[in-house]
């Protein structure tokens, strides 16, 4: 096959080249996650850990697909960010702000990686303590988790995304949570990291998305934000934002030489993924940004806040809709949690129950599954186990 052959055909995981791209950009991922985890201590900078992150995997998948002929782009997908208690996500600071971490703080960590611009993304949620986490904190980060494991099982070929919306949504409710507005969950392509199939955290009269059906090899950012508050963040400060995406599909003159200096650095070194402004030179970003955004040669990823006292959780994984059923990429085990609330509604019960592997047809023998092969047993099973897992170091 010609490359011009080869750009035209959209590439999938039809293709096994494809699906182990997808496999190893989320290897690194969960391991940039297990690195920033372990470095999250009382009293840590934030700006040094998401620096951390986003190092690793630099470093990471600059060791891969050295020798080949077609350069093959691959990096970070999304910068890593590190948002504490009520702030919901897209808190990756500049490199002079002295944000720590606190004991007792909620950390929510949300990274992505991509190889060939086959990205895999995960967020993570954990408190910063010695011991199971209980109380609404507890709930919050339960209410995610069990919404997660729902919409793992909901994700399939053949089911629409109205049924995830409304199932996550009973799910917080069960823990007498809310789920976060705003925060959407996406069909990701090579290169794409918001793709047109969109799943609704929220289904409200002024957010709407189209219908659409999930399908056999087709690849999700399932993205899920549950809050002890009312789940309506606000913007309360611009200047926190430093996530930006390039528009590919706008075109302006900028009259500032800043903006224009900036603008060609981002179309240079961040054609496609989000990125930070920390990778930006700092005196001419803060300028350039502006116009830029004032013309939306950009699309901002802003920093959103609960009330103050409010517990938000996140928790985001990868999953490719394989022949053989769904298979999530990316995770990192829950601390021990002791919610205040347990799940006895029989629907989502039996949400939970389903397996995420597809049976064959025609009454085959089935296969043994390989050792610790746990991909098909029921979420009730492998929540317990996350729920009663050692807690984090």
């Amino acid at each position: 096959m010609s490359d011009d052959e080869r750009e035209e055909k959209e590439l999938d995981l039809s293709s096994s080249e494809v699906v182990t791209k997808y496999k190893s950009a989320a290897e690194i991922v969960n391991k940039a996650l297990q690195l920033v985890v372990s470095e999250c201590k009382p009293k840590a900078k934030i700006v040094d850990l998401c620096e951390k992150g986003d190092a690793f995997i630099r470093e990471q998948t600059g060791n891969m697909y050295k020798n080949v002929k077609r350069k093959i782009e691959k990096g970070v997908a999304f910068p890593t960010c590190i948002s504490v208690n009520n702030t919901v996500c897209h808190f990756s600071p500049l490199a002079s702000d002295e944000t720590v971490l606190e004991e007792g703080d909620m950390v929510k960590i949300d990274m992505g990686c991509h190889i060939d611009g086959f990205i895999a993304v995960v967020a993570h949620t954990f408190v910063l303590q010695e011991g199971p986490v209980t109380g609404r904190a507890a709930d919050a980060i339960a209410a995610a988790n069990t919404a997660a494991e729902v919409a793992l099982r909901l994700v399939r070929p053949g089911k629409k995304n109205k049924d995830v919306t409304d199932a996550i949504q009973k799910v917080a409710a069960a823990y007498d949570c809310k789920i976060v507005e705003g925060v959407l969950s996406h069909q990701m392509k090579q290169f794409v990291i918001d793709g047109n199939k969109v799943v609704l955290s929220v289904s409200n009269p002024e957010t709407r998305v189209d219908d659409a059906e999930f399908e056999e090899n087709e690849v999700y950012a399932i993205d899920i934000a549950a809050s002890t508050g009312e789940g309506k963040p606000k913007l309360l400060d611009e200047k926190q934002t430093t996530i930006y995406k390039r528009a590919v599909d706008k075109n302006y003159h900028l009259k500032m030489k800043a903006s224009r200096f900036i603008f060609s650095e981002i179309s240079q070194k961040f054609p496609i993924m989000p990125f930070t402004a920390r990778a930006l030179e700092e005196k001419r970003a803060r300028l350039g940004l502006v116009e830029c955004m004032n013309h939306e040669l950009l699309q901002p990823y802003p920093v959103l806040h609960e009330k103050p006292g409010d517990f938000v959780a996140h928790i985001k994984f990868t999953v490719l809709l394989m022949p053989n059923g769904s298979d999530r990429i990316t995770s990192h085990p829950l601390q021990e949690l002791r919610p205040t609330k347990t799940i006895d509604d029989p629907e989502i019960k039996a949400w939970l129950a389903l397996g995420t592997k597809t049976k064959k047809k025609g009454g085959g023998k089935k296969k043994k599954g390989k050792k610790g092969d746990k991909a098909d047993e029921p979420a009730g099973e492998s929540m317990e186990a996350t729920n009663g897992a050692e807690s984090q170091d």
